[in-house]
């Protein structure tokens, strides 16, 4: 059996990924076709997904943006929906904590939904895997490529076809997220902040603009954090204790 290589882990992580980039699909063509709904031009949404690279974030913020909302807001809202990669990096920093800065870096912009669901099973499986940011660089460029050519093709039709966005095709992102979140829910800091963040959204469903859905997110990730935090602690008391008897 051949001894695994760079390259290998590379091409496993695409490998991997692939049900993701079907996934995100519809979710990319659709951005691409609601960018001219916001007045924007076709170059300036395909310039977010180049430097933005979040699903969520680049929908909020073409939203936002349709409805002449103030800059700052805009930039409010998108921080406090991408909150949550706070989670995802701090499952990951044990993995990639001793990489040079540009890999962390790199690592973290290529950070998505779809990529942190990707990864953080390949390293439960493998939590000593030395070559496993290769595996992680495969996974995040195979989606960042797969989210540039998607947004490109919504531009496109989006301009010969305007109609497009209301054929029912935003509920592939509802799947992708359900199929992504429900599995992670084992953890009990995952768990306790998806219960914070829907009990917490459920309650506020009727303040104006979502913002009952902003406050959810971050009392959602303000409890994953600090469940992890305790919990870390507690695992550490443990080992101190054990290696004391």
């Amino acid at each position: 059996m051949p001894s695994p290589t760079k390259l290998s882990h590379f091409t496993a992580g695409i490998r991997d990924t692939v049900p993701m980039l079907i996934g995100a699909a519809p979710f990319g063509m659709i951005f691409g076709t609601l960018v001219a709904t916001a007045q924007m031009q076709a170059w300036q949404g395909q310039l977010m997904s180049l430097a933005v690279f979040a699903g969520s974030s680049q929908f909020i913020a073409t939203g936002l943006i349709a409805s002449h909302t103030g800059m700052l807001v805009i930039w409010l809202a998108t921080f406090i929906v991408n909150l949550r990669h706070m989670l995802y990096a701090a499952a990951l920093m044990p993995h990639v904590r001793h990489l040079p800065r540009r890999w962390r870096w790199g690592l973290g912009f290529l950070l998505t939904d779809e990529t942190f669901a990707v990864v953080d099973r390949y390293y439960r499986q493998h939590p000593q895997d030395a070559l496993g940011h290769w595996y992680f660089l495969g996974s995040g460029l195979s989606m960042y490529v797969n989210w540039q050519a998607w947004t490109l093709i919504g531009l496109m039709f989006g301009a010969i076809f305007p109609q497009l966005q209301t054929l029912g095709l935003d509920f592939a992102m509802v799947a992708t997220f359900i199929a992504i979140v429900v599995p992670q829910l084992f953890k009990r800091p995952h768990l306790l902040a998806a219960i914070v963040a829907g009990s917490t959204a459920y309650a506020l469903q009727h303040l104006p603009y979502k913002l009952g859905l902003l406050v959810a997110i971050a009392f959602g990730v303000a409890t994953g954090m600090l469940v992890s935090r305790f919990s870390r602690q507690d695992n550490k008391e443990e080992q101190i204790v054990v290696e004391q008897a």
